[in-house]
């Protein structure tokens, strides 16, 4: 018996690279240099992750400047003036606004997923946004001339484009990040936005086969950035079923952070889908302090009692960097961490028969 276990995605960029970024954006180094850092930073992530033990690695998202607006960085319709997301201990972040159509990503994750898969023979997991997220550049007032049916029209097929070009370059997974799920109850206690959400999202999925959507996965957590979150006080009742509605093969929920797991546990058991794996946070990366293996072989085996083994997995909670900026966990955590989920989920496993 085993169980799967893989990362969310990000973790905090070198030092080295944080430079380059700086010097890049000031003028001092041109895009060869940069890239040049970023394979190097790339390269030792892919190390380190091996070095845990980890079977699916990432790139850790070193070339992304966000988890969120990659698709987006440097083209010329965009903004500064968008969405405002607050974070509970009073930091904000702003997304940027589309200003003209039509809606172009302007990079596609496989490029960085093909540079990923010349650092190992490891199975690579590639996280890509949700369209869903990227729907809130459109601004409230309208774009003249580019009606947001087109510009949903777009923003569908670039997302699918994103996905697909990742598994025919050879992602082991890909996986959607909907961190706004939670945040949309916030902003719309009557569940219409995540539903609507949900429904951008399917929208894309749908133009998957069955066997293709076994390999997309989608992710869930209240945000994480400098160890902060922007909506942990959300409850996991009023997301859970609307969300499993998503026609993904995999779920990653973040769990670990919950202050009443077992609850939430049965919420997943009762709205599972039938066809689907869910994968349940067993680190936090907002706590500093590193988890036992002994730790996390307890949260997996409190998870079995709920869910059928051939149906869990483990993962952390949430990137550790999903900000480039974000240094607030060191890269040293961020792989004690890892190691401990790696070497937690084997105890687990073994001590469920294995």
């Amino acid at each position: 018996m085993s169980i799967p276990t893989e990362p969310i995605g990000s973790v905090p960029r070198t030092a080295e690279l944080l430079r380059g970024f700086q010097d890049h954006a000031e003028g001092r180094i041109d895009d060869a240099a940069l890239r040049e850092l970023t394979d190097q930073a790339v390269a030792d992530t892919v190390a380190r992750f091996e070095a845990t033990g980890s079977p699916v690695v990432t790139d850790g998202e070193q070339g992304k400047p966000s988890f969120l607006t990659y698709p987006v960085a440097g083209i010329a319709d965009l903004a500064p003036d968008g969405a405002v997301v607050p974070f509970a201990d009073g930091h904000t972040r702003q997304l940027p606004v589309l200003t003209s159509g039509p809606f172009r990503y302007a990079a596609h994750a496989a490029d960085q997923l093909r540079a990923t898969l010349g650092h190992t023979t490891r199975p690579v997991k590639q996280p890509v946004i949700a369209p869903s997220a990227l729907s809130l550049l459109y601004p409230s007032g309208g774009i003249d001339g580019y009606p947001r049916e087109k510009f949903v029209a777009d923003l569908v097929d670039e997302t699918e484009a994103d996905i697909r070009q990742c598994l025919e370059a050879g992602a082991a997974v890909v996986q959607l990040d909907f961190t706004e799920g939670r945040l949309s109850l916030k902003l719309d206690p009557s569940g219409g936005l995540l539903r609507d959400f949900v429904a951008l999202n399917n929208s894309v999925l749908e133009r998957f086969t069955a066997e293709e959507r076994a390999r997309v996965g989608l992710h869930t957590c209240p945000g994480g950035d400098w160890d902060s979150t922007h909506s942990a006080d959300v409850d996991y009742a009023d997301l859970l079923p609307d969300l499993f509605r998503t026609r993904a093969g995999r779920f990653y929920v973040q769990l670990a952070s919950e202050p009443d797991r077992r609850r939430v546990l049965g919420v997943i058991r009762d709205h599972l889908p039938s066809d689907a794996r869910v994968f349940i946070g067993v680190t936090d990366p907002i706590d500093p302090r590193v988890e036992t293996a002994e730790e996390v072989r307890d949260r997996v085996l409190e998870a079995a009692e709920f869910l059928p083994v051939e149906r869990l997995g483990t993962c952390d909670d949430c990137g550790f960097a999903p900000f480039a900026d974000d240094t607030s966990t060191s890269r040293e955590t961020a792989f004690a961490k890892v190691a401990a989920r790696v070497e937690g989920t084997r105890l687990a496993a073994e001590a469920l028969g294995a």
